[in-house]
């Protein structure tokens, strides 16, 4: 039987250890956390979408940072002082944006999102999870004809990987979601992806977890992972503020940590940490809470019902390692969600609202890495950047399978380190 470490214990590491479990792995997770999917899993924006799978390089992004550098109201963030930080990747993540790049890098991340929502009807198939999940689809609106349109070729650029969905005018997304009917004016239209879903990450990967602790594994909270020990030609031990670790496989799910542990070790990850804002409102009871998923692609936020709770989500900053909550960029981001619900704004209590953020650890191209590294017994599952809820099961089986000496049941062109 293989001992495998797997490092981090958010979604990414809490799906990747199941996967390990059931191949008959003798699994260790390690997290710092206090419990699993305490970081960049515990209140993100609550969808497993295939169809919003474009890395956030598109030449119109890439301008509207330059535009917006130190605006604490806008969607994407660039904080002056980190602009030396992020020369290198920065120059990267500029040439990833062509047209030819950004399509390539679109249809990998669609081929593992519609990957991983099939092993996610597996998981629900096989065990007793609730995570105030529901899978009845999701609905892009749009105020903008062009950016409709433009939706609608980003659509078709994907159908091909599996991404079914269905044009909608605004009557279209009013039946859809009635509580959308104030801003009946301003729609224009929107988009329907019936296969996409949601759910409460934490809960998700905090069942998980337990069903893994239930196989025998050993779930290490609360202790950090200080570094890595070996070389290049094998990881020895992890060294935690406990001691040392060993195992025959490790598996890195330390999201934007990454990179800074395998430093060391002689190569590189093409990561840098993007932080999110999230905020969770008690809605239970109160007119106007919508039931559908809605992402707002004009505002770039995504509103999420989860049981009686309502979670808005969205911005992009780049501040570098800096874990601090902003209440400016929060209180914006319940500002805009709550434009498109003036009956629901008129009854909430914004000033109960939850605040987080987490940093997202972003690859320069868009894709996540996964499987082997430069290291022969560390294999890789970081960089899902703003889709790690969408890719963590697919991630988690596919990396379980390459550890266990197992052909993955995907192509995996596009989405490992060789791949620079």
């Amino acid at each position: 039987m293989l001992r495998t470490l797997v490092i981090g214990g958010g979604v990414i590491g809490a799906t990747t250890a199941y996967f390990l479990s059931e191949a008959g792995h003798d699994v260790t997770v390690v997290d710092r956390g206090p419990s699993l999917a305490a970081e960049c899993s515990f209140a993100n924006g609550g969808m497993l979408h295939a169809s919003h799978t474009e890395p956030w390089n598109t030449p119109e992004a890439i301008g509207q940072l330059l535009r917006w550098i130190g605006r604490e109201d806008s969607p994407l963030l660039l904080r002056p002082g980190q602009i030396p930080n992020l020369i290198g990747w920065g120059l990267g993540f500029l040439r990833y944006s062509r047209a030819s790049h950004h399509e390539r890098n679109t249809r990998v991340n669609a081929r593992l999102a519609v990957y991983s929502q099939q092993v996610m009807d597996d998981i629900r198939a096989r065990e007793d999870i609730a995570y105030d999940h529901q899978t009845a689809g999701i609905v892009k609106i749009f105020r903008d004809p062009a950016e409709l349109d433009a939706a609608r070729q980003a659509s078709e650029m994907i159908r091909g990987t599996g991404v079914d969905f269905d044009m909608l005018d605004t009557e279209g997304v009013l039946a859809l979601e009635p509580a959308l009917e104030d801003i009946r004016r301003e729609l224009v239209g929107g988009v329907f992806y019936p296969r996409d879903e949601s759910g409460d990450c934490r809960i998700f990967s905090e069942e998980l977890g337990r069903l893994v602790h239930r196989r025998g594994a050993d779930i290490r909270l609360g202790e950090t992972v200080r570094r890595l020990e070996g070389d290049g030609r094998g990881v020895t031990g992890v060294v935690t503020d406990r001691g040392t670790l060993t195992a025959d496989r490790y598996v890195l799910a330390a999201g934007v940590d990454a990179p800074l542990l395998v430093k060391p070790l002689g190569f590189r990850l093409p990561i840098k940490p993007v932080k999110g804002y999230s905020a969770t409102l008690t809605v239970a009871g109160l007119p106007g809470a919508p039931t559908m998923p809605i992402i707002d692609e004009g505002r770039k936020l995504v509103i999420t019902r989860l049981g009686g709770r309502l979670r808005v989500a969205g911005t992009a900053e780049f501040a570098g390692y800096d874990y601090t909550i902003h209440r400016a960029r929060v209180e914006a981001v319940l500002r805009q969600a709550l434009l498109n619900l003036p009956t629901l704004a008129a009854e909430v209590d914004v000033a109960q609202a939850e605040p987080w953020a987490c940093l997202r650890p972003m690859t320069v191209d868009g894709p996540p890495l996964l499987g082997a590294s430069p290291v022969s017994n560390l294999f890789l599952n970081t960089g899902a950047g703003h889709l790690g809820w969408t890719f963590a099961a697919g991630a988690g089986r596919v990396v379980a399978d390459i550890v266990s000496d197992r052909e993955p049941e995907i192509d995996m062109d596009g989405l490992t380190l060789q791949r620079y």
